[in-house]
């Protein structure tokens, strides 16, 4: 058992934890452990198989509470509903948010019954551990369940906000109620927060921090392996239609006719995958497919690439984007959402607007042709992630806030130095 600091016990809720796309939350975890904190994992659902493909991610499931499986099972669900009459009084406020919170129509009542059913069961194994606050990554459906295991249970909850699914419905998932709700929100940039605020009582805005998704950057501090006969792009995250890829394959197939001697390999897995492949097939050995990997199976991807690319239509701020500035891997990406907080454009990547094909195929031409510009960007981006994008600063900011200190300024400041940063 993980020695607990003022006597802090964290219970971290998700959709599905571990995932391949979501590594920063298992790092967030294991950093949070490392400072001293206690926190127990719990899962909507359990992880397929390719989600578990490194240690780390095999320990995380081992070591998750699975709500859809414990629901599954009758005695558990019976035992959890006595809190009817044990905490009578808790029980029905906690109904009565879950019936305020539905999106019109029986289907999205059904649901939030199912969520508040689970709710009851998480709130039990709470009890059980002596969990000192609830946090939960994202603000969507685990977010309802949290919300709903907070007013059960009387323990405190907070939430991360990401987008950019979240911020498309924020009316749907109640973005600005569970501001009300929380005790404080974890924005993963400007931005997210700017769009909180637009969604909240300003009442509520003191509430709304700061604190970066991370990477350790040493992770990838691997021996670079870059072929020096053709420029090696690289893409990594799901394979869906609001990534982009579709944009990077014409792209890259307009960039191979003024220089035919760079490869693309794809990184991932998605329900468009099959489609993508069909267009990628005129390049005949020059793009790769690998599906996915693990983070240290990335890492090593990242040490043979020359420059990152990411065309997404949509982000919150990718953290695929600081594994690859830490890696020394300069990138091109796309003006969406908190991207510029992180990529500084013509200094450690290049920034182009979403759905610019000539733009991308500009931007691939032009680091392909200049390796010293790309050396530079490169260790210009390390540097930025050093600075800003470190899961242990990150984490102990977090620290912070969930030792009930909020007086701080939105983005707060780094516990191991005096004054802001």
């Amino acid at each position: 058992m993980v020695e607990t600091i003022d006597g802090a016990r964290i219970a971290y809720l998700t959709g599905q934890y571990p995932a391949v796309s979501h590594t920063f939350i298992l790092r967030e975890v294991e950093a949070l452990r490392s400072l001293g904190l206690a926190v127990d994992t719990y899962s909507i659902r359990q992880p397929k198989p390719d989600h578990t493909r490194g240690s780390s991610e095999v320990a995380a499931a081992q070591d998750t509470f699975y709500v859809l499986q414990a629901a599954k099972r009758m005695m558990p669900l019976l035992a959890a509903q006595m809190r009817l009459f044990r905490q009578p009084k808790a029980y029905f406020a906690a109904l009565k948010l879950a019936l305020q919170m539905r999106a019109p129509g029986l289907r999205a009542l059904l649901y939030q019954l199912f969520y508040f059913a689970e709710a009851t069961i998480i709130a039990d194994d709470l009890d059980t551990k002596k969990v000192t606050h609830i946090h939960n990554h994202f603000a969507d459906v685990s977010a309802n369940v949290a919300v709903l295991a907070s007013r059960l249970s009387g323990i405190p909850f907070s939430f991360t906000l990401h987008g950019p699914a979240e911020l498309f419905a924020p009316e749907r998932w109640q973005i600005g109620r569970k501001i009300a709700e929380a005790k404080f929100v974890s924005c993963i940039s400007h931005f997210a927060r700017s769009q909180a605020m637009y969604f909240s009582d300003p009442a509520d805005w003191p509430k709304l921090k700061i604190i970066h998704c991370g990477v350790l950057p040493e992770l990838y501090d691997l021996p670079r392996k870059v072929d020096p006969s053709k420029t090696h792009f690289v893409y990594v995250g799901r394979l869906t239609a609001i990534k982009g890829v579709r944009v990077l394959l014409n792209a890259f197939a307009t960039a191979a006719q003024s220089n035919p001697d760079i490869h693309l390999t794809i990184v991932g897995d998605g329900d468009d995958r099959a489609n993508l492949e069909r267009l990628a097939a005129p390049q005949k050995g020059r793009i790769t497919f690998t599906g996915y990997q693990s983070q240290s199976e990335v890492a090593a991807t990242l040490a043979s690439a020359d420059a990152f690319v990411l065309p997404s239509f949509a982000e919150g701020l990718p953290v695929v984007l600081m594994e690859a500035l830490a890696a020394k891997v300069p990138v091109i990406c796309t003006q969406v959402a908190g991207v510029s907080e992180l990529v500084v454009d013509g200094a450690n990547g290049y920034i182009v607007p979403p759905g610019d094909e000539d733009g991308l195929a500009d931007r691939l031409i032009t680091l392909a042709a200049d390796p010293e510009k790309r050396a530079a960007m490169g260790i210009a981006g390390r540097a930025r992630v050093v600075k800003d994008f470190d899961v242990r600063k990150e984490a102990a900011r977090l620290a912070v806030l969930f030792q009930g200190d909020l007086s701080g300024p939105p983005r707060p400041s780094d516990p191991s130095i005096k004054g802001p940063t």
